[in-house]
C-alpha cells in the first residue's frame, strides 16, 4: 500500500509540474538575440564604426543624374519657353511610324482624359465639367509646336501640372509631344 501511494503521489506530482508548463512559450531562450531584436531608428547614427553621425535615404551623390534623364536646357520661363519652341525632337526620324504608335499609346494613358483622343479639349473630364478650359490642339492663337510641347510636359503649364514624372524616359516625352502634332495636323485637315 505503501507503494501504492508513492505511485500516485509521483504521478500527481508529475501531472501538476507538466500542467504547469505552456508549450507555446518556453520556459528558456536559447539565443534571445533572435527573439528580442535590437530596435535602431531609421536613420540614426549606429555605434558600430561604420554610420557615426547617421545614413540619408537615397540622396544621390553630387553632380551625377539619374538614367537616361539628362538636365532639360531651357528654364521654366516664358523665355524658356520660346527657346524650346524653336527645338526640334531628337528621335530617329526613320522610326516616325513606331515613334507615333508608342506616342499615341501613352497619349491615351496620360493625356487623352483631359485634351480628347483627337486632341480637341474634349476630354472625359472636360466634359463632365471637372475640369475647364482646355484648349483644342489646332487653335491658331496657340502655335504650338513640338518643343513646346515637349517643354510643356516637363514642366506644365497653367492648370496642368508637370508629367515629366510619369513617364520612363525623356524618349516617351518626345514621342508624345510628336503624337500632339500629328493631332494638331490632322484637326487642321
Amino acid at each position: 500500500m505503501k507503494q501504492f501511494v508513492k505511485i500516485i503521489l509521483s504521478l500527481g506530482l508529475i501531472i501538476s509540474a507538466s500542467s504547469c508548463s505552456d508549450k507555446n512559450s518556453p520556459n528558456y531562450q536559447y539565443m534571445p538575440n533572435m527573439y528580442e531584436s535590437v530596435g535602431y531608428e531609421t536613420y540614426e547614427g549606429v555605434d558600430n564604426g561604420l554610420f557615426v553621425d547617421g545614413t540619408e535615404a537615397l540622396t544621390p551623390p553630387a553632380n551625377t543624374v539619374n538614367r537616361e534623364w539628362l538636365p532639360y536646357e531651357f528654364d521654366n520661363t516664358p523665355e524658356g519657353k520660346e527657346l524650346a519652341r524653336l527645338q526640334a525632337s531628337p528621335l530617329d526620324s526613320l522610326n516616325y511610324e513606331d515613334n507615333i504608335a508608342e506616342g499615341a499609346a501613352l497619349y491615351a494613358i496620360y493625356c487623352a482624359i483631359c485634351h480628347g483622343v483627337k486632341g480637341d479639349g474634349q476630354g472625359t473630364l472636360v466634359k463632365r465639367e471637372k475640369i475647364l478650359g482646355v484648349p483644342s490642339y489646332d487653335d491658331v492663337a496657340r502655335n504650338i509646336t513640338v518643343g513646346s510641347t515637349y517643354h510643356t510636359v516637363y514642366y506644365g503649364l497653367n492648370s496642368m501640372g508637370s508629367y515629366a514624372s510619369q513617364f520612363k524616359s525623356e524618349k516617351e516625352m518626345w514621342q508624345v509631344s510628336e503624337y500632339v502634332m500629328k493631332l494638331k495636323q490632322d484637326l487642321s485637315k
